[in-house]
């Protein structure tokens, strides 16, 4: 299966335009990934989404971020690509590997973090671009558990 990747032009819309494709594209229609894991989308996500942060430090989030608007699109598409490197994902404060996140790697430094629910269930965490991905392609092969994958 040969992924679009399409990009939006999110310069040319207004926030509230784009708002109601993520409550479209994600939050109505159900999404599931190549390996039939249904994840869930709310409308409030959009903000830790497609906002980043003026100050780092204080991870305010209060700039919009026309960058991962153009790639909203492609959340699903990586999702949905057999092609896509899976990891686990890192918890930074008790400094150990997840065992309920997935981060899935497209296009060279494009990232999809999911975090397990249930059996074939998951929440949408976040998705960005990363400059430097080698500690995340560093991390361990993500790998089916009974507890998710039945």
């Amino acid at each position: 299966m040969v992924m679009m990747y399409s990009k939006l032009k999110a310069h040319n819309m207004k926030e509230a335009e784009l708002r109601e494709i993520w409550r479209k594209e994600y939050c109505v229609k159900e999404i599931i990934t190549f390996d039939r894991v249904a994840v869930k989308f709310y409308e409030d996500m959009f903000d830790h989404a497609f906002f980043e942060s003026a100050n780092r430090i204080k991870n305010d989030k209060s700039i919009l971020s026309y960058n991962r608007l153009e790639k909203m699109l492609w959340i699903k598409d990586t999702l949905q690509d057999p092609d896509a490197i899976l990891k686990k994902g890192w918890n930074k404060d008790k400094k150990e590997y997840y065992t309920d996140r997935r981060v899935a790697v497209v296009k060279g430094n494009y990232v999809v973090i999911i975090r397990f629910i249930g059996s074939l269930k998951a929440k949408f965490i976040t998705a960005y671009e990363k400059n430097d991905i080698r500690n995340i392609l560093s991390s361990p092969d993500f790998e089916r558990s009974e507890r998710f994958f039945g």
